[in-house]
C-alpha cells in the first residue's frame, strides 16, 4: 500500500507587515496550528520559503531557529505556561537569563510587568494571581525580549468574558504602541479587534481581508449588534432596579454602539479565494 501524503498547509501565500494586527481563523484541522508553528519557527516548511525580519528561516538548522525564536518572537499561550513555583518577576526574566545576565534581565522584566499593569504583583506566584493577571504575566514574558512579533495562540481561551476583554484591550494598546501581533483564534469576537482576518480551510487560505471587509465578520457584527440591543431593551422593559442594571446596561449599550458604527462602516465585499498552486511562502517585514 502507498503512503498517503497529507498537506497540512497547501500553497499558503502570506505577507505580514510591521505593526499589523492579524487574526488567523479556521475550524479544527484547517491548518491553524501548523501555520502557527511555522510562523513561530517551531517547524520548518517542507517546501517554499518563510522570511522573518529579513531572515530566511526555512534554511535554518535547529540552533539558528532557537535563536530566532528567542530574539524575534514572543509567544503567548492559552494555558499561560508559567512556572508555578516562581514569582511573576522570575517567570518574565526567564527568556533573558541566557543572553542578558541577571541584572539586565531583572530590570527589563520589571519594565515589562509595569507595561502590562502588574508592577504591584511582581513577587506573586501564579497561584496567587487571577486568570487575567496570569495572562498578563505571560504577555510581559513575551514582550521582555522586545520581539518583532507577538504570536498568541487562543490567548483568551481560558478566561471569562470580562477578563478576555481586558486582555484584548491590552493587545490593542500594544498594537497602538507599534507592536506587530498575530492571534490564532476560533472566536469571532476576538478576531473582530484585529485589522485583518486570514481564514484557513483544508490547509489553504480561503480569504484574507481587512476585518471590516470580511463577509463572515459582517454577519457576526450585524447579529451581535442586534442581540445586544435586544438585551438592553429587555432590561429597560423589565424595570430592573437601577443599581443592578446600570453597569450591564452601560456596557451593553457601549458595545452595541460600537458594533452599530462598525456595521455602518462595512462595505459590500466577497470572499477572495487565494490560489492553491503557489509554493508555500510567508514573509514578515521589518
Amino acid at each position: 500500500m502507498g503512503v498517503e501524503r497529507v498537506r497540512a498547509l497547501d500553497g499558503v501565500d502570506l505577507d505580514i507587515q510591521r505593526n499589523e494586527f492579524v487574526a488567523i481563523m479556521g475550524a479544527s484541522g484547517s491548518g491553524k496550528s501548523t501555520l502557527m508553528n511555522i510562523l513561530g519557527c517551531l517547524d520548518r516548511p517542507s517546501s517554499g520559503i518563510y522570511t522573518l525580519n529579513g531572515k530566511p528561516t526555512h534554511k535554518m538548522r535547529a540552533g539558528a531557529l532557537a535563536r530566532v525564536r528567542n530574539q524575534e518572537i514572543g509567544f503567548i499561550f492559552q494555558s499561560f505556561e508559567l512556572l508555578p513555583r516562581q514569582s511573576a518577576l522570575k517567570n518574565v526574566m526567564l527568556p533573558l537569563l541566557y543572553s542578558k545576565g541577571m541584572f539586565k534581565a531583572r530590570k527589563r522584566a520589571k519594565n515589562a510587568l509595569k507595561r502590562v499593569g502588574l508592577e504591584t504583583r511582581m513577587s506573586h506566584r501564579p497561584n496567587q494571581l487571577s486568570g487575567g493577571q496570569r495572562q498578563r504575566v505571560a504577555v510581559a514574558r513575551a514582550l521582555v525580549s522586545e520581539p518583532s512579533i507577538l504570536l498568541a495562540d487562543e490567548p483568551t481561551g481560558n478566561l471569562d468574558s470580562t477578563t478576555s476583554s481586558e486582555i484584548i484591550a491590552l493587545f490593542k494598546q500594544l498594537h497602538d504602541e507599534g507592536q506587530t501581533i498575530i492571534i490564532v483564534t476560533h472566536e469571532e469576537e476576538v478576531a473582530s479587534h484585529a485589522q485583518r482576518i486570514v481564514r484557513l480551510s483544508d490547509g489553504k487560505v480561503i480569504s484574507d481581508n481587512p476585518t471590516a471587509e470580511d463577509p463572515l465578520h459582517r454577519k457576526f457584527v450585524t447579529a451581535m449588534a442586534s442581540t445586544i440591543q435586544t438585551q438592553v431593551q429587555d432590561i429597560d422593559q423589565n424595570h430592573i432596579p437601577k443599581q443592578l442594571d446600570d453597569t450591564s446596561t452601560n456596557n451593553s449599550t457601549k458595545r452595541a454602539h460600537e458594533l452599530s458604527q462598525e456595521t455602518e462602516a462595512l462595505d459590500a465585499s466577497s470572499i477572495h479565494t487565494m490560489p492553491g498552486t503557489k509554493p508555500a511562502r510567508g514573509v514578515i517585514q521589518p
